[in-house]
């Protein structure tokens, strides 16, 4: 039996399901560039072709080299993935401890990874009412019942809430003082890269880092994720691992991906020029409530009776998919997610939502 996922970007068995191309579909559930990988991707992959007759870099070292200038931190400080669930799934087995706390709602593969590992999971809801808003002096007074680890994501997925440095300081000062290691999912963060908390947190001996170069460079079908953390906890993260867990071609895109400056500038105005549009045009509709994001991303909840799934199921005729949000623990089941993606498909969108919505 193959495994359930309630994710998004489930498009392959969504084409296969209702009989459609790729091609036809409008895939807002799953929060990828909308202008895809860098040109300097396919011209690296095609470079590397040659080199599929070997064993792929092990040890990853052209990569972290690449990293390390980019972030501008050693490239001891980095562990390489296939994408950065692979982390996910390897963090539990080497921290110390068995009772983690989560900043949710968040992403469903926490959870399911710290429970493969005998983990006790509790979570540390942050409301949709507050506008997601994490309260050091709350958290600290939940610190104080004990865990041995802290996970918070930051911009939040599926909120897009962007966290200040100053308040990720004090939540890593906060996870040091009561004993707890903290995991800060930064996988969005590339879209807001000025706020990362990755030199005050990243030498720290009590936290990491998780960064996925899937969503802001384009690249999800190859898999290809990092960690920045200390170097001894490098070290063991990496003998974890499988050998050649990252192939040649995804190492390729990678480097190629950090070098290509002016297409990652083109991204990021793009993104805040499209999220401003859409979330402009959403926030037109009395049935729909449009959360800040700083992400490629939009949260969205519904105020009348209709739920996400409904809504869903309304538009996948029209061929354009959503991400119903109903598995996120805290949010209700009007809540949904859309990915911000180019002009004419946030049109279409919006086009589908005036038309079913407008007989409610």
């Amino acid at each position: 039996m193959s495994r359930s996922y309630d994710h998004g970007g489930t498009i392959f068995a969504t084409a296969r399901r209702i009989g459609v191309p790729l091609s036809a579909l409008a895939d807002f559930s799953a929060s990828i560039n909308p202008l895809g990988p860098s040109p300097l991707v396919r011209s690296a992959v095609d470079h590397a072709f040659d080199s599929l007759v070997h064993y792929p870099d092990a040890g990853h070292e052209e990569l972290k080299e690449a990293l390390a200038h980019y972030h501008g931190l050693p490239a001891a400080h980095f562990v390489i993935a296939n994408g950065s669930t692979e982390l996910i799934y390897q963090l539990p087995a080497v921290l110390s401890g068995k009772r983690a706390l989560l900043a949710a709602p968040c992403f469903s593969e926490y959870e399911r990874a710290l429970e493969r590992q005998r983990w006790e999971v509790h979570h540390f809801p942050l409301a949709p009412e507050d506008g997601f808003s994490l309260d050091p002096a709350r958290l600290e007074a939940k610190l104080a019942e004990g865990y041995d680890a802290f996970y918070l994501c930051n911009p939040g997925n599926p909120s897009g809430t962007l966290y200040p440095p100053p308040i990720v300081e004090q939540v890593r000062d906060l996870c040091s003082a009561a004993g707890t290691f903290l995991v800060l999912d930064e996988a969005f963060m590339d879209f807001c890269e000025e706020a990362s908390a990755k030199h005050a947190v990243v030498t720290s001996d009590n936290a990491l880092i998780l960064r996925s170069m899937t969503k802001f460079f384009g690249i999800p079908g190859l898999r290809l994720g990092y960690a920045m953390t200390n170097a001894p906890l490098c070290g063991r993260l990496d003998a974890l691992g499988v050998p050649w867990n990252v192939n040649t071609l995804a190492q390729a895109a990678g480097m190629a991906s950090l070098r290509d400056r002016e297409h990652n500038q083109r991204t990021l105005l793009f993104i805040d020029q499209e999220r401003r549009f859409l979330a402009d045009r959403l926030a037109g509709f009395p049935q729909l409530r449009v959360y800040p994001s700083r992400a490629n991303f939009l949260l969205v909840e519904l105020t009348g009776e209709m739920t996400a799934r409904e809504l869903a199921q309304k538009l996948l005729p029209e061929l354009v998919i959503i991400r119903d949000c109903a598995s996120f623990s805290g949010l209700t089941p009007r809540f949904f997610r859309i990915a911000v993606r180019t002009r004419p498909e946030n049109e279409r969108l919006v086009a589908c939502l005036t038309k079913i919505l407008s007989t409610e």
